[in-house]
């Protein structure tokens, strides 16, 4: 799914150790176990002193992760607040990196706010079950037109909602630091662990011209239930033996150096070119015949981590990459057929330096723009050539097919130039595009549940968003919502908006320009591969390899070369899972048939002559008598 506008990247476990705290630490029928967060230390000449508070910015060390406010693990029922200014505003929208719309005032703005100004207002979080709570972080309203955020807070913890206990650092309760600014991460890890069911964040201050307003992720690891009111254990589980976990760099490389050598005959790891950084852009290349592209098989890609901080898309193809190890080594007739009959090109981190950036400082602490874009801030959601206005623009001028051919949109000259601010990752992306003949591609983004098909750019140039659909709209159409419809997460009827758009109403895809426009998108790729019969520049096609995605039907379709007779034929395709064969015989035109023959030297057939002769009589005719062909 796109993540455009979306400040929600992919989740990074920052520790899967989960704490199952002391056999004495069990939940009290009335308040909250532990210590009330009080830490005492040992000081010099053996005095006791209280400890201060750990750095808001420290590495994410509390042992255990996030609840999932932000992953929407936690539901809107488990939220609760003392008051909300509306419903757009209210308790279930005060999540980790939730976004607002363009428009303040609707039912999806950017957090929780408080209907009054007062140190008597809480956000609260039911845990369903006793956890072990290790800190909070938060951030303030995400909005582009009001500045709001809490800048201190203290801690409350219960297990029954009546009786609640203050986080303390020795004998005094706790004002933790908060925030600076609407959209950086704060953490605060709490002095010492503590066991209970609910926890309650309760605003002291707010920035001045402000009003108290808050996103929030709670860590914490659940703890068995004594009195098994929650007898289920939500946390997903597989029984697949995947390597389902963050994957930096090197520990990304060794992942498919693994599946490789597990599979030899099967997978080929390239690169396609390297980082601003000079980490290799490296790809995995999935068929039965690594290494060579054979007539009657499509080309396909999937590419990834296009912004550093969206790590779902890496793990994923990460992981399609040792699925499909697994199961054409355990003979699945599924995998099988497509190994056998596709060739597949994984690109799992498109930005490599941008997710190394994000990586080091964790999901939760690294905001939301902390490694999207390039080392060098390049967005390459947006750094591909604009060829939509140049398409749109011969159109209008009536240029297209003939002195603008639609099938294949050259770069423009000033795309190539040195100095052109054009990244060195999206210069590979482009001449790996160019390499190879891909029938059909997909770009995995993160921040939302969503399938978007082109065009991306809106054609009236001055709107931000309006319906712009290609000339291939149907194949888009059905491809996006072939996904759309077999994605278990996008057709559950219970689940939420992720953040501002209820993209559910549309069948979960929808147009890109309809969405945002975004200039210079990489998705354009797409269109060209699919509504051309060639890869560009169009090479010779002596072994007549040619594909065109279609809808089942029956078409009209013309083929032609220079220097050969165009044939028109219909060619119907079929609901089967095989492609359908549609081939055709051209003949060469006598000039062409002349050319060659002068070339090598030859005599001139007779046939030949007299073909020739026929068609400068004819030329001579329509010159003579128009409109007497």
């Amino acid at each position: 799914g796109e993540g455009r506008g979306s400040g929600q990247r992919g989740r990074r476990r920052t520790s899967q150790r989960q704490s199952h705290g002391s056999p004495k630490s069990k939940a009290s029928p009335r308040g909250a176990s532990g210590r009330q967060c009080q830490r005492q230390q040992r000081g010099q000449g053996g005095q006791e002193r209280s400890s201060g508070l750990s750095n808001p910015l420290v590495s994410l060390a509390p042992e255990c992760p996030p609840l999932g406010l932000e992953s929407l693990r936690v539901s809107d029922a488990q939220l609760r607040a003392s008051s909300i200014q509306r419903y757009g505003l209210g308790a279930h929208r005060g999540r980790f990196n939730i976004q607002s719309g363009i428009h303040d005032g609707d039912m999806y703005d950017g957090g929780w706010c408080a209907a009054q100004k007062d140190q008597n207002q809480w956000l609260e979080i039911d845990a369903r079950r006793p956890t072990r709570f290790t800190g909070v972080i938060t951030q303030g309203l995400n909005s582009i037109w009001t500045y709001d955020w809490v800048t201190s807070y203290k801690i409350q913890f219960s297990n029954d909602t009546h009786s609640w206990q203050p986080c303390k650092n020795g004998s005094e309760e706790v004002v933790f630091p908060a925030n600076k600014d609407p959209e950086t991460p704060v953490l605060n890890a709490f002095p010492a662990p503590v066991v209970a069911r609910y926890i309650r964040i309760n605003p002291q201050t707010w920035f001045e011209n402000g009003t108290i307003c808050l996103r929030t992720e709670i860590l914490g690891c659940p703890l068995p239930d004594p009195n098994n009111v929650y007898f289920w254990d939500n946390t997903p589980k597989t029984t697949d033996k995947l390597d389902f976990r963050h994957h930096n760099y090197k520990a990304m490389r060794q992942l498919m150096k693994k599946v490789n050598a597990e599979c030899p005959n099967i997978t080929r790891i390239y690169s396609i070119g390297k980082s601003y950084l000079g980490l290799k852009m490296v790809a995995m290349e999935i068929s039965d015949n690594p290494g060579q592209h054979e007539v009657g098989e499509p080309e396909f890609r999937y590419v990834a981590g296009m912004h550093g901080n969206e790590a779902l898309g890496r793990e994923l193809l990460l992981n399609l990459m040792e699925y499909l190890c697994h199961e054409f080594e355990a003979g699945n007739p599924r995998v099988v057929r497509l190994v056998t009959e596709t060739r597949i090109h994984l690109l799992p981190s498109m930005n490599p330096d941008g997710y190394e950036t994000a990586y080091k400082l964790g999901s939760e602490l690294s905001g939301w723009a902390m490694g999207r874009w390039t080392y060098e801030n390049i967005d390459l959601n947006h750094n591909f050539a604009d060829l939509n206005t140049a398409l749109w623009d011969a159109e209008d001028n009536e240029m297209v097919p003939h002195k603008f051919p639609n099938h294949y949109i050259p770069i423009p000259e000033y795309y190539t130039f040195a100095n052109a601010t054009v990244a060195p990752e999206t210069r590979a992306v482009i001449d790996w595009m160019q390499r190879f003949p891909f029938v059909l591609s997909a770009n995995l983004h993160g921040g939302e549940l969503v399938v978007t098909y082109p065009f991306d750019m809106t054609r009236t140039y001055w709107k931000g968003q309006e319906l712009t659909p290609t000339a291939d709209d149907p194949v888009f159409r059905w491809l996006a919502t072939v996904y759309a419809t077999t994605n278990l997460a996008m057709v559950d009827g219970d689940r939420r908006p992720c953040h501002c758009d209820d993209f559910a109403r549309e069948g979960n895809i929808i147009n890109g320009a309809n969405w945002h426009t975004v200039p210079g998108k990489a998705v354009f790729s797409l269109l060209r591969a699919l509504t051309s019969t060639l890869p560009p520049p169009p090479p010779p096609a002596f072994d007549g390899d040619y594909w065109r995605l279609l809808n089942p039907g029956e078409y009209e379709v013309t083929a032609k070369a220079e220097g050969y007779h165009p044939v028109t034929r219909w060619c119907r395709v079929s609901y089967e899972d095989n492609p359908t064969l549609c081939d055709f015989r051209l003949t060469k035109t006598p000039k062409q048939r002349l050319r060659e023959i002068l070339a090598k030297g030859g005599k001139i057939p007779k046939d030949l002559l007299l073909r020739l002769r026929q068609l400068r009589l004819r030329k001579l005719r329509r010159q003579r008598f128009p409109g007497h062909g």
